[in-house]
C-alpha cells in the first residue's frame, strides 16, 4: 500500500468551473424500493488500496486543504467523516454508459479538484476524512426511463459505497465517532447507508451527525434518527437544498412540508429569516478567501431560500438554483457546526 503520496500543489478552480462540474445534478431524490439486479465487474474497487480512495488519512489529498484565513493551531482528529461526493460523470452518455469506471483518471481528477477540494475540506478541522471512489451513476440516469437500467446503475454505485464503508468499519474506525457527509448523488447513497448501518442499529451510538446535503430527504426517513433541531444535537441529521428566494422552476416548493430542511446559518428548522449578519462565511472561487455575510437564509416548505449572495463578481451569476453552492455558501458555518457537534458528542449529550 502506498503511503503519503504527495501532491505538488492544490489548484483553485473558478466558481463557474465548480458550477459546471456539479450543476445540473437533479434535486430529485432516488427512492430505493426493493432490490434490483445489476452486473458487477467494470473494475470492482479494492478498498484496501489507497488509489480507490479520493480522500484518506494515509495519503495527502485535496481534502486536507485548509483555507488560509481558517488556519490555526492544528487540532486533534477526534472523529471520522465518511464523505460521498456528488456526480462528476456529466458528459455525453457514449455507448449508453450508465456508470463511471473506477480508474477513469479524468473523472477522478474532476472529482478530487471540485468536490473533494471544495466540499470535503469543509469537514477536516477535527476529523479524518474517508471519501471512497465509487462507480457513480451517470447524471443522465436520474432521468432514465428504463427503470431496470436506472436502478441497476444506482445499485452498482451503492454497492461500492457499501463495501467501502464496511472496509472502513472493519479496518479503520476502531470505535471512533462517525460523521456521514455527502452532496447530491452522494446523498442519494448516504441516505440509504445511514438506514442500513445506523438506524436502529448499535452503530447508531457512534453517529455524531449526518450531513445529507443537496437532495430532498424525508423528515421521517429514519425510525431512530431525527432531523436535528439545533446545533448542539447529535445522533441526528441535517439536510437542505439551496435556492434564490425568487426561484420558481419546480425542483422545490414553499408548500412541501415532508422534506427535512435545516437552516445552515442558525442550525434550526424554524421558518424565520436568518439575517446575513449571522452568516459565518462562504468559500467560493478562491479557496483562500472567506466571504462573510453573503446571504440571509430561510427555511420554508421543502428547501432553503436565500437572497442573491454578495461577493465579488456575484452579479454575473444569474441562476436561481444554488445546488452547486449548497456546501460552499455555508463552508465556515458547516466547519463550526461540525466542531460544536463533536464537542457535544464527546460530552455525552444526544
Amino acid at each position: 500500500m502506498k503511503r503519503k503520496s504527495a501532491l505538488n500543489r492544490f489548484t483553485s478552480v473558478s466558481v463557474l468551473a465548480v458550477i459546471l462540474v456539479m450543476a445540473a445534478c437533479s434535486n430529485k431524490m432516488m427512492s430505493y424500493s426493493g432490490d434490483a439486479a445489476f452486473k458487477s465487474g467494470n473494475g470492482v474497487p479494492d478498498y484496501s488500496r489507497l488509489e480507490y480512495w479520493a480522500a484518506h488519512p494515509e495519503k495527502r489529498d485535496p481534502s486536507d486543504t485548509i483555507p488560509k484565513p481558517l488556519m490555526g493551531e492544528e487540532k486533534e482528529k477526534v472523529a471520522d467523516v465518511f464523505f460521498l461526493h456528488p456526480t462528476t460523470l456529466t458528459g455525453p452518455r457514449e455507448n449508453g454508459i450508465t456508470n463511471a469506471t473506477i480508474d477513469d483518471s479524468t473523472i477522478n481528477y474532476k472529482t478530487d479538484y471540485s468536490s473533494i477540494l471544495y466540499q470535503a475540506s469543509a469537514f477536516n478541522e477535527r476529523t479524518r476524512i474517508f471519501a471512497p471512489r465509487y462507480r457513480q451513476a451517470h447524471i443522465g440516469m436520474y432521468g432514465e426511463s428504463d427503470s431496470a437500467s436506472k436502478y441497476g446503475a444506482f445499485y452498482l454505485a451503492y454497492d461500492d459505497v457499501r463495501r467501502a464503508f464496511q472496509y472502513y468499519l472493519e479496518h479503520e474506525n476502531k470505535g471512533r465517532p462517525i460523521i456521514i457527509a455527502s452532496h447530491s448523488q452522494g446523498t442519494t447513497h448516504s441516505t440509504r447507508l445511514i438506514k442500513e448501518f445506523f438506524d436502529g442499529k448499535p452503530l447508531g451510538k457512534q453517529l455524531v451527525c449526518g450531513y445529507l446535503i443537496g437532495m430532498g430527504v424525508n423528515k421521517n426517513e429514519y425510525t431512530t434518527i431525527p432531523v436535528c433541531q439545533n446545533g448542539n444535537e447529535t445522533g441526528c441529521f441535517v439536510s437542505w437544498r439551496t435556492f434564490r428566494n425568487d426561484y420558481s422552476d419546480g425542483w422545490a416548493t414553499r408548500t412541501d412540508t415532508s422534506i427535512a430542511v435545516v437552516n445552515p446559518v442558525s442550525w434550526k428548522t424554524t421558518t424565520e429569516v436568518v439575517s446575513r449578519s449571522e452568516h459565518k462565511g462562504a468559500v467560493l472561487y478562491n479557496l483562500n478567501k472567506v466571504f462573510k455575510h453573503t446571504q440571509d437564509a430561510q427555511v420554508e416548505g421543502g428547501a432553503l431560500w436565500v437572497s442573491h449572495p454578495r461577493f465579488p463578481g456575484s452579479f454575473l451569476y444569474k441562476s436561481k438554483n444554488y445546488h452547486a453552492g449548497d456546501i460552499n455558501l455555508f463552508y465556515v458555518d458547516i466547519r463550526m457546526d461540525v466542531s460544536r457537534r463533536i464537542d457535544a458528542f464527546l460530552s455525552g449529550s444526544r
